[in-house]
Parts: structure tokens; C-alpha cells; sequence
């Protein structure tokens, strides 16, 4: 198993992102935050980039149960779901698998957390 989910549409790239992130929210996702690397790439490097975002999706019932199963899991939330733009035009969407990034966290009660927030990050990326 991969530790990423991916998918390649097409469209312009902002549109790629506002469905993205409707599909996210269909799947009970909000963002909460935006990291656009073109942009801080140029701003701090004085370098140009294809278009790269970097969308931190959070459902927060499932964040709260997991926080509730295993306090650290902090640090491995929120999930993260990547557009990138490339030579063709082609968006790739990938999002984390949670299933193999928490596989590194010794807690049996977080497989079945684990493998519903997978679920729902395949289904939002699939209907995309």
C-alpha cells in the first residue's frame, strides 16, 4: 500500500482547487489552511515553480476521537491533500493514506479511525 492517494484531472488549476476542496467538504473535510509554495518559493527564494498547494483538511470528528484514542496524534494531524500542476496542464491531487501513516503509531484503536478517514479522502479524490 502506498502512503498516498492520487488522482490526475484536468483543468485549470484554480478549479482544480475549489473542487478539491468541495469534495473534501463533502466528506465532512473543512480546510484550514492554504500553503501555496509557488508563491513562498518566489517570495523567499526568488525562484519560479509550477503551481504547488498544499491544503491541511481536517475532520474534525474524526480528529477529536483520534485525539481522544492517542494524545500525541497531533502531530500527524491534520491530513494533508497536494495539487500540483504539471508540463501537460494535468492537476495531480494526492492526499496522505492514513492507514500507512498511522501504522507508525503503536495504538490498535486507531486502525478503524484510520481506515474511515482513508476512505473518505479515496471517495472525495475519486469524485473528483
Amino acid at each position: 500500500m502506498s502512503y498516498h492517494i492520487s488522482k490526475k484531472i484536468n483543468g485549470s488549476f484554480d478549479n482544480a482547487t475549489a473542487k478539491v476542496k468541495e469534495a473534501l467538504q463533502q466528506e465532512g473535510f473543512g480546510v484550514i489552511s492554504e500553503i501555496d509554495l509557488k508563491e513562498k518559493f518566489k517570495e523567499k527564494l526568488q525562484v519560479d515553480f509550477r503551481n504547488y498547494k498544499i491544503l491541511s483538511a481536517c475532520n474534525p470528528k474524526l480528529a477529536h476521537q483520534a485525539i481522544q484514542q492517542e494524545p500525541n496524534i497531533g502531530v500527524m494531524l491534520p491530513c494533508n491533500v497536494l495539487l500540483q500542476e504539471h508540463e501537460n496542464g494535468e492537476v495531480e491531487v494526492t492526499a496522505i493514506n492514513p492507514m500507512e501513516t498511522m501504522a507508525a503509531v503503536d495504538n490498535p484503536n486507531l486502525s478503524s479511525l484510520a481506515e474511515e478517514v482513508s476512505q473518505k479522502l479515496k471517495t472525495a479524490i475519486n469524485n473528483l
